[in-house]
């Protein structure tokens, strides 16, 4: 909600004119997979699996949205990109089956939702930031999620306890400002200068940040497969960024 009223505020104070009607359908799939989707699935896996295990198993977005954007976009990677990104996830599933016994547990099912969601907001995006600013597309998503945000945060902040401290604000404050906006407003102009499905793959990258931030933020203890998985996918990343289309 905070996010769709900084959004909102800047389409207002700049006059950005409403999108075309043909722009909707994308928009409003953006909005449901990166806006609402992917942040509440994720969060729900949180609340069971570490930030470490959520983190790696999130890698493999990037082989999620190379194949969206292929089907979508027509574009066609080569054999060669193929190759590293299944590579990359190959690592991750396996880091995923050894963390949880050979057994899948309800966070990681929350997880792959989330994978599929996100990644067909990334296409859509992509494909829509082609043909105006990144920054409207993400904007106009949040707009559009306003309807559900607003009563959903109601109903949160009703529900369940308040803790006003500093690290929680500044964690909401960063999330809103940062993650749900200005991050995703650099990723989708991002996308449409290279290309989704090349973009996509510099993703591989989140997790081994994600994990550092772990460590330093929350004091979290690292598997010993954890770097070493987040490690193997981002080798995957020079390959892909060379492979032609």
């Amino acid at each position: 909600m905070l996010a769709a009223l900084i959004a909102g505020g800047a389409l207002l104070a700049l006059r950005v004119p409403v999108p075309d009607r043909r722009h909707w359908g994308a928009l409003a799939v953006v909005g449901l997979g990166v806006v609402l989707g992917f942040p509440m699935l994720t969060t729900l896996a949180l609340q069971t699996s570490t930030t470490a295990h959520s983190a790696v198993v999130v890698g493999l977005l990037p082989l999620t949205t190379a194949v969206f954007s292929a089907v979508r976009t027509g574009n066609r990677p080569s054999r060669a990109f193929w190759a590293a990104a299944l590579a990359g996830a190959a690592v991750v599933i396996g880091f995923t089956v050894q963390q949880s016994g050979g057994v899948l547990s309800a966070a990681d099912l929350c997880l792959f939702g989330a994978l599929v969601v996100c990644a067909a907001g990334y296409t859509e995006g992509g494909r829509l930031a082609r043909e105006m600013p990144g920054w409207q597309v993400i904007g106009w998503a949040l707009v559009m999620c306003l309807p559900v945000a607003v009563p959903a945060a109601a109903v949160a902040l009703t529900s369940e306890p308040v803790r006003w401290t500093v690290h929680g604000v500044v964690g909401l404050l960063w999330v809103a400002v940062g993650s749900q906006f200005l991050g995703l407003l650099v990723w989708y102009r991002g996308m449409a200068a290279i290309g989704v499905a090349r973009a996509s793959q510099l993703q591989l990258a989140q997790p081994l940040l994600t994990l550092v931030w772990s460590v330093l933020l929350l004091g979290e203890v690292l598997p010993v497969a954890a770097p070493v998985a987040a490690v193997a996918v981002l080798v995957c990343i020079a390959v892909t960024q060379r492979a032609r289309s």
